[in-house]
């Protein structure tokens, strides 16, 4: 008996990864439409069905329950229905989802109910149930296509513990991904006996934490050193990234569901004799699709328009009156009414001597006159806890020292930029233009003190008093409150600068609040009816003859102004 001829069949991968709720053509948030949707995402994914049928293979990466208020709405207001998330999964009829660390942060109450709520499984190879040492859902997909037998392997990045506290994951521990993906393309190629294996990872391509024991982005390190992969999908770090490794096609569409990942994949398929067959990858092709060109679908947007009425209603609710525009711009050059509100909230909340807190958002507004639920979305992005942490003196200086040096340029002339820009990274969607991440760019409020530009790193910072007066003592006790990202560790600037060893950081916290920012801050307005935000002004930048027309240069090169 001889061989018979081979077949072709052509298998069509689509990703979508940090969606954040852009579910619907309207941004609830901004009160416009949306540039991103699963709207425009669902008029492709027809056009797939109608060209390749069932050998469209949709998987989502995670980081879909955080990011806007109709997730919040699903998440903690109206629990009773199914979550939009997984209705809208459910709907388009995806073949698998993947844990990202803002499903994590949801908690458990939420993303158990969201698992349960989802027609296709969630994969987590390294999300391991501390009872039973498996992991805590299923570690992989198998599928078949026209004889081809498909593997689908997904894993969340590892650094949960950096961000979040352990009673949001209880139960569950995170493996490091290397180790985590070669143990298990073993499983796949030699018990499951696959004939093709994607990876679908929520962790970026490469830099991040990292510590002696994983990566918080691992993508590469797995295309590099763990064979058996033919293409592998990731996401996290918001960076659209099309890449070949070893013959490894690397596909990342970044975020808001503005692009989608594409992999095709033809296979030929010899059957030959005593039932063995020979299956062979002989065309691989990627692409990053820009979505944004395509038609809203009506039927989707009529399907979901009772979820829709639904959240538009909630986020029309007015909450109270600024006497005050706030922009979040501001906080970029100094103290601003948009940070220093809610460094107020969290010191009249806790009694704590000193508060930290960094921007959220990069350019948004929240004009004077009516405020209404949609704008705390604006105020405060995600739903992080206030904690308040012992620290010394010296602590905070230090963590104060590691967020200007992030944050700051060390000018060695009048006309150099005073923030620290890289022009590489204009196109990075958590970046923006900034050479560091943003969201941990931590100023202070309680205590006075001045930002010198021309120092080097290390050396920026002097603190000078507290606000009210008393005396600052680097080696007295004192107690500081922040937001709970950055009090489990989130940005690292406990550990590399505060100096604090990352596993006596729990021992450090005395006090945890049982509800998210957002929702003090909500109730802080409700109650003041009217607010009349202002800056502080307890902090600058020094010397001022060179920061004052440096901060000019530098708001005309990022805004425009």
């Amino acid at each position: 008996m001889t061989a018979k001829s081979p077949k072709t069949v052509t298998l069509r991968f689509i990703e979508t990864s940090d969606v954040h709720g852009a579910f619907f053509p309207y941004d609830f948030i901004e009160r416009r439409p949306m540039r991103g949707t699963m709207a425009r995402v669902s008029t492709y994914i027809q056009k797939q069905r109608q060209q390749y049928g069932q050998n469209v293979i949709l998987l989502d990466n995670g980081d879909i329950l955080q990011g806007q208020p109709t997730c919040y709405y699903t998440n903690y207001v109206n629990t009773s229905e199914p979550n939009i998330a997984a209705q809208v999964l459910n709907y388009l009829r995806y073949d698998a989802e993947v844990f990202g660390n803002h499903d994590i942060e949801t908690g458990h109450k939420v993303y158990d109910k969201w698992i349960r709520d989802l027609h296709c499984p969630i994969l987590g190879a390294n999300v391991i149930d501390r009872k039973s040492g498996k992991p805590y859902t299923e570690p992989y997909l198998i599928l078949e296509r026209q004889g081809v037998r498909i593997a689908v392997l997904g894993m969340l990045t590892p650094a949960i513990p950096n961000w979040l506290n352990e009673s949001i994951w209880s139960g569950m521990y995170f493996e490091e991904m290397v180790g985590c993906a070669r143990k298990w393309v073993k499983t796949l190629r030699e018990k499951e006996q696959a004939d093709i294996i994607i990876g679908v990872f929520h962790s970026g391509w490469d830099g991040g934490i990292k510590t002696p024991d994983y990566d918080e982005d691992a993508t590469r390190r797995i295309a590099l050193e763990v064979p058996g992969f033919d293409v592998i999908f990731f996401g996290h770090d918001h960076r659209a990234r099309h890449d070949v490794i070893n013959g490894v096609l690397c596909l990342d569409p970044a975020n808001n569901a503005v692009n989608v990942a594409q992999a095709t994949l033809k296979v030929s398929i010899t059957e030959q004799p005593r039932g063995q067959r020979h299956v062979e990858v002989i065309d691989k092709k990627g692409a990053i699709v820009d979505i944004t060109a395509e038609d809203i679908d009506q039927q989707y947007v009529r399907h979901f328009q009772p979820q829709i009425d639904s959240i538009r209603a909630f986020v029309d609710q007015q909450i109270g009156t600024f006497q005050t525009t706030m922009l979040s711009r501001d906080a970029f050059f100094g103290p601003s009414p948009f940070i220093d509100y809610i460094h107020e909230l969290q010191l009249q909340h806790t009694g704590a001597d000193v508060s930290f807190n960094a921007p959220l958002q990069f350019n948004t507004v929240i004009q004077a006159g009516p405020v209404y639920m949609s704008d705390m979305f604006k105020l405060y992005r995600y739903e992080n806890k206030i904690y308040v942490l012992r620290m010394t003196g010296r602590e905070i200086l230090g963590h104060l020292e590691f967020s200007y040096d992030q944050w700051v340029n060390t000018m060695q002339s009048p006309d150099d930029h005073i923030l620290l820009l890289n022009d590489n990274e204009q196109s990075d969607q958590q970046r923006l233009g900034f050479r560091n991440l943003t969201f941990n760019f931590d100023s202070a409020m309680g205590i006075d003190y001045e930002v010198d530009v021309t120092r080097p790193n290390g050396h920026k910072v002097r603190i000078l008093q507290f606000t009210d007066g008393r005396p600052f003592h680097l080696d007295q006790w004192y107690r500081v409150v922040m937001n709970s990202y950055r009090g489990n560790g989130g940005g690292e600037l406990l550990v590399r600068g505060a100096g604090i060893p990352f596993d006596s950081i729990p021992s450090r916290i005395v006090y945890m609040s049982d509800l998210d920012q957002r929702h003090y801050l909500t109730d802080r307005i409700r109650q003041a009816g009217t607010v009349a935000p202002r800056a502080h002004n307890n902090w600058r930048f020094v010397p001022e003859e060179w920061a004052t027309p440096a901060i000019l240069r530098d708001r005309k090169y990022l805004f425009k102004e």
